[in-house]
């Protein structure tokens, strides 16, 4: 069995830091220039930490974005005439700098996602068949994103916040070979389950960890989809009929297990 104190989620993070800060106004429904710098850094900080829990290696830029942010919280939250000098601050709120990066960087996402949307329109020139709505179609991971997965795992976690016992410091009954055998138990071939029905029996923090890392796992191997109900919807999880196995081969899981 691996030791799962060392293992290490090798999950591809194509977003950034300025991506997350994004989700999470998206999240609040609230205008960018409207942002409180207080609630977002905490939000922030929250994800970094359960990226910290997770063993996720992130990009140093996420380290850099989290010293800005509470060194700009610490300037909003002293009077003016107490603020140390920022050379390279021309406005009176400190804000005004991350606000307008993040506008310009809403504004080339964007343009991007237009681009691609007209790429498309360009390639299929013919008109399509009509689809069979009766049929999930599910592309895997790039449907929901890394940030709307741990914020799916923070709500199931939340319910162990307030629960310390000696049971959960020494509870190593579980490991993540043992959970991914588990969920190909749970989720039958070609079925779906809400996310959250994955932690129903779990009964502490560190197997509710170790079940969420599991499920990481299977979605690198394409054992498990996922599909998210509308913008920030309910997150279900798929089993592919392509994949009837009951178990994961040790060579699929060999190169995470090191």
């Amino acid at each position: 069995m691996e030791n799962d104190s060392e293992y290490k989620v090798k999950l591809e993070i194509f977003e950034g830091p300025l991506d997350l800060l994004l989700y999470l106004i998206k999240k609040d429904e609230i205008d960018i220039y409207a942002v409180s710098i207080e609630r977002i850094t905490s939000q922030y900080l929250g994800y970094m930490e359960t990226f910290k829990m997770l063993n996720i290696e992130l990009a140093s830029e996420f380290i850099v974005m989290a010293a800005n942010l509470m060194y700009i919280k610490s300037r909003t939250l002293l009077p003016k005439e107490v603020q140390p000098p920022d050379e390279e601050a021309d406005e009176e709120d400190p804000r005004w700098e991350l606000i307008r990066q993040l506008v310009e960087y809403k504004k080339f996402k964007d343009a991007a996602q237009f681009l691609q949307g007209r790429e498309s329109e360009e390639f299929f020139t013919a008109v399509p068949e009509k689809p069979d709505l009766t049929v999930l179609n599910v592309d895997g991971l790039p449907q929901v994103g890394i940030f709307d997965l741990i914020r799916a795992f923070q709500k199931v976690l939340k319910r162990f916040e307030d629960v310390h016992t000696l049971r959960e410091i020494v509870d190593d009954r579980w490991t993540v070979s043992d959970k991914i055998d588990f969920l190909l138990a749970t989720v039958p071939v070609g079925g779906r389950m809400r996310f959250e029905e994955l932690f129903n029996e779990a009964s502490s923090r560190s197997e509710v960890i170790i079940t969420f890392l599991a499920v990481l796992e299977l979605m690198k191997l394409h054992f498990l989809e996922i599909e998210q109900m509308g913008v920030l919807g309910d997150i279900f999880v798929l089993r592919p009929e392509d994949k009837p196995f009951t178990s994961v081969p040790m060579d699929a899981l060999a190169e995470f297990q090191t």
